[in-house]
């Protein structure tokens, strides 16, 4: 832990680095790779959209030795073809979701599967939900989204600049689709957890961004009245002063929810903490890409098409190609030295530093001319 520390620290003062900025277009292949996988999924596949979006029955039976798939058949059978969809719950009880069956068709299957399962029919608990209500939750979740989405580019535009807002709308909207596309991958039933976890991820995609547009835009405070650094390596910069910040946060929030994933949904069959628990734990991991390879990249490009940082690249680069060829001549010293011997002059140290993508601190050179004139010996 205490290396994690200092290499935290170290990424912070820039004395070490990783160029994000200028590996983006890597970045950028990767992001779209994943999702046209998503979308190709999401068309191919589709969603699996539960029963309260589609209408229909629920019906959960007690504990039953019968099998998921003989239950499945049954259920089916019983309902006259309709599909059924069933989840083994914990206790060896089952959950049953046959689409499109109303009141009147609910009650036979109900009495049906009792015989099948041989358990009595009043301990099949059963219950109805209708399209028309599935409908009105859909309509509302978007109404949610895109109000989020509004206030979301509002408040991040007032807050820092449009260029940050649409950044950041469209690293959302990057991890949204990715989510989307692992449900559709995965098969998971789409159920109003699935809604409420899709809705909670948005401010957890949107935390580590803020936090490196913040340190982004303290950074590049005045950046046209320096010469060092352009803007791209400044907000290199921000992205690795706030790495490790980001990757603790982001374990940390991850270990919790793949246990809901892993042990209550996997081992203990709650379905309902599979609905919520995959789309944070696809959702968090997205929002932390997105937040370090996609939105600060996507600031960088759009800030770097302003004629105001075309000009500053312009400078950055003649003021290196005059330090790097002062550096190439040597001055006239004794003993054919250049004057700047034993440490690098500060300029170029600027340069160096620079190139790298990481701007560390400057260690000044040592006085060339301490203690000349001084005799040697004790002092009288």
């Amino acid at each position: 832990m205490s290396k994690l520390g200092n290499l935290g620290a170290r990424l912070y003062r820039g004395e070490v680095g990783y160029d994000f900025i200028g590996k983006r277009k890597i970045w950028y292949g990767i992001s779209i790779l994943i999702t046209i996988t998503a979308l190709v999924g999401l068309a191919v596949r589709g969603l699996n959209m539960g029963i309260e979006f589609s209408g229909g029955a629920v019906l959960t039976t007690p504990k039953t030795s019968v099998s998921s798939s003989e239950v499945q058949h049954k259920a089916e059978s019983a309902s006259g073809g309709h599909q059924a969809v069933v989840q083994k719950l914990g206790g060896g009880a089952m959950r049953i979701q046959i689409s499109g069956l109303d009141t009147k068709q609910a009650v036979p299957v109900q009495e049906k599967l009792a015989q099948d399962l041989k358990v009595p029919v009043k301990d099949i608990n059963t219950q109805l939900v209708g399209p028309s209500w599935g409908e009105e939750i859909a309509n509302k979740a978007w109404l949610g989204l895109g109000i989020f989405m509004v206030l979301v580019v509002i408040y991040l535009a007032i807050a820092f600049e449009w260029r940050m807002a649409l950044a950041a709308l469209i690293a959302l909207i990057h991890d949204l689709t990715i989510t989307v596309g692992v449900y559709a991958l995965v098969g998971f039933e789409v159920t109003p957890g699935t809604v409420i976890g899709l809705l909670t991820i948005l401010g957890y995609s949107l935390y580590d961004t803020v936090v490196v547009f913040d340190s982004l835009k303290e950074a590049s405070k005045d950046i046209t009245k320096q010469t060092r650094f352009t803007y791209s390596e400044v907000a290199n910069r921000s992205i690795n002063g706030t790495l490790v910040r980001s990757i603790n946060t982001t374990v940390v929030a991850l270990l919790p929810v793949a246990g809901l994933l892993f042990v209550g949904g996997g081992v203990l069959g709650a379905g309902m903490l599979n609905d919520i628990s995959l789309a944070l734990f696809v959702g968090l991991a997205a929002g932390a890409y997105s937040s370090i390879f996609i939105a600060t990249p996507l600031v960088a490009d759009l800030k770097n098409s302003e004629p105001q940082m075309k000009a500053l690249a312009k400078r950055v680069k003649a003021k290196r190609a005059a330090a790097a060829a002062k550096d190439a001549s040597p001055e006239e010293s004794p003993g054919g030295s250049s004057a700047g011997e034993g440490g690098q002059d500060a300029a170029d140290e600027d340069a160096a530093a620079a190139a790298s993508g990481v701007g560390g601190q400057r260690n000044q050179p040592a006085a060339r001319n301490r203690g000349r004139g001084r005799p040697s010996g004790k002092r009288r």
